[in-house]
């Protein structure tokens, strides 16, 4: 990606970003009077708002409807008020094509290829893997100051109806100690951040605190931080995509305790007229939460299920590991 088309993918997404917080914006506000706002009607004051604002025209139209069928989608699934705006500061940029027929991919070598994207021309990019079917939308976006093109496509896969191994089973406990357990005894966790970046990130927070907010210096921090936790994020990715396509290749069947990761993350702080116990205790158990990726280990494993046809359970953690580890040992040691 040239230096002009990083400009242009930062101008769509700041312009993404502002019809998202306005989008959100009327919605709560028709909320607030017991109406409700959708797609359709948004969509209509979209195309009326860029004839008065000529620095809408910028960003394709289709990408912006996309920014009102992504909000509306969300509004619908997790309600209003609970939704997040799209800060600056805290948002990574990003946007998506979603019309397929508009964008042509070329294989230049073995490692590199180029898409064609409206506005943007030819983009050159690294082949990570074939795509292996129909594109039907692309996505950009910017982490750890590079900017990413993933491509969604139709491969034509349908889930089996049946697993190969239709009687396996194998139940999942997640920890702090280790990421995963299975019921048949096996531990499998990872080091996702060597020392060296450990060390090296513990000096960017100081340099951090000591830097004035909205600095030159501060952005070059910000984003030296950034890439080590990219590295990081990067392996846990890969950690549990890897884990998941073993554990649902062997298993017909797999269960999950139904953790709240998000309440159980929450900051125990409290308030000045409430303060929080035991703060910075509750601070790590958190950070050794997300540090292991349980949201992510789940998600990846329903990704998985779909192409082996493997049926994951959600089950109340006060039964689930206990049951399911005396069931396992039971058969073991049964002669």
């Amino acid at each position: 990606m040239t230096a002009g088309q990083a400009a242009a993918c930062e101008e769509f997404a700041d312009i993404c970003r502002s019809v998202w917080n306005t989008g959100l914006e009327q919605r709560r506000a028709y909320r607030r009077r017991g109406a409700w706002m959708n797609y359709v009607p948004q969509a209509g004051e979209l195309a009326d708002a860029k004839r008065e604002h000529g620095w809408l025209k910028a960003a394709p139209s289709h990408v912006l409807q996309q920014t009102l069928r992504d909000l509306d989608k969300a509004c619908r699934d997790h309600g209003t008020f609970k939704v997040r705006w799209r800060s600056k500061a805290r948002w990574s940029p990003s946007f998506r094509f979603p019309a397929g027929s508009l964008i042509t991919v070329e294989r230049l070598g073995r490692k590199w290829g180029r898409v064609k994207l409206p506005k943007l021309g030819w983009v050159r990019f690294r082949f990570s893997r074939p795509l292996g079917g129909e594109i039907r939308s692309a996505t950009v976006s910017r982490r750890s100051g590079h900017w990413f093109v993933s491509f969604l496509v139709d491969d034509q896969a349908v889930t089996p109806k049946r697993h190969a191994m239709p009687d396996t089973s194998v139940g999942i406990d997640r920890g702090v100690k280790s990421a995963a357990v299975t019921s048949d005894g096996d531990f499998h966790d990872w080091v996702f951040i060597t020392s060296g970046e450990t060390t090296r990130y513990r000096r960017l927070q100081q340099r951090l605190a000591r830097s004035k907010r909205g600095s030159a210096n501060r952005a070059k921090v910000i984003a030296a931080m950034n890439t080590v936790m990219g590295r990081v994020s990067d392996r846990r990715g890969d950690f549990c995509a890897q884990m998941a396509s073993r554990i649902v290749a062997k298993n017909a069947l797999v269960v999950l305790e139904d953790l709240r990761i998000r309440n159980m993350t929450a900051s125990a702080s409290g308030t000045l007229a409430e303060p929080g116990r035991q703060v910075a205790q509750k601070r790590g158990l958190n950070r050794a939460i997300l540090d292991k990726g349980w949201h992510r280990l789940e998600l990846s494993l329903t990704s998985a299920a779909r192409y082996t046809g493997t049926v994951v359970v959600k089950v109340n953690p006060r039964i689930h590991v206990a049951a399911v580890f005396r069931l396992r040992l039971r058969r073991r040691t049964q002669p």
